[in-house]
């Protein structure tokens, strides 16, 4: 136990940091990339399987450092209970399944957008428009309602404990499910930004995990957030300029 929080699970966030730091020096994190899987690669249910397990390791290194203090919470609910570490299992896989549905339904988005740009040769020629307005997304997000809501449920550890701990294993899956729903809601176009980069570019997990912890956990993080949103917007900006500049369009 460190700090109250279980040991497996500080182990698995060291643990996924090290296989994406291994994965990106060894070159194999480009297998796993969803561009490598979707175009030229393996069948799509492979694809999937493939893509699914390499996105548990990057939920494990970047979003659950930024659910700590309710996974410390959880554990110390737990701690008297019999099994209370199938408890704890139990509540981090209902938290994984609503992140791999999210990331299941990420990956199809993109194989229509793979589709959108094959059929189009417009779009096909200016392809750095989907990377621009995936951070235009992820930056107007920060500004807005559903944002300020989600977040708040995620910064409120104690009051979120009170109204939906329930005793027992399938209520240890429901409330990590409902966290998990909380924690899409309020970071979802942050980690589409991520998935845009590549499920293993550690420049941008390391600068998206840091700021969903500081957002998530700290007592300014909710003035950070426009800053977030706005920065997102002006690499949107420069994104779309300078591909277009290079590209002869301007």
């Amino acid at each position: 136990m460190i700090r109250g929080l279980p040991t497996p699970v500080a182990v698995a966030i060291a643990a996924a940091w090290v296989v994406a730091i291994a994965a990106q020096a060894t070159g194999l994190a480009s297998y796993v990339h969803h561009d490598a899987l979707l175009v030229g690669g393996p069948p799509l249910g492979l694809a999937l399987i493939a893509f699914l397990l390499a996105w548990q390791v990057m939920i494990a290194a970047m979003m659950l450092p930024s659910s700590l203090p309710l996974v410390r919470l959880f554990a110390a609910a737990s701690r008297r209970q019999p099994r209370s570490g199938t408890r704890v299992a139990a509540f981090l896989g209902g938290y994984a399944l609503v992140w791999s549905v999210f990331g299941a339904l990420a990956l199809a988005f993109d194989l229509g957008v793979h589709l959108a740009v094959d059929s189009s040769g417009w779009l096909h020629e200016r392809d750095w428009l989907i990377a621009g307005s995936v951070l235009a997304v992820a930056g107007a997000f920060e500004f807005t309602g559903l944002k300020d809501a989600c977040l708040r449920n995620c910064r409120l550890p104690e009051q979120f404990m009170l109204r939906h701990y329930r005793r027992g294993t399938g209520a240890a899956v429901l409330l990590g499910a409902r966290h998990g729903a909380f924690c899409v809601g309020c970071c979802w176009a942050l980690m589409l930004v991520m998935f845009a980069a590549g499920v293993a570019s550690l420049m941008w997990m390391a600068l998206l995990t840091a700021v969903m912890v500081h957002e998530k956990t700290h007592a300014t993080g909710r003035d950070a957030v426009p800053v977030t949103g706005a920065t997102l917007m002006v690499l949107a900006v420069v994104v779309v300029a300078g591909s277009a500049y290079q590209a002869g369009a301007i």
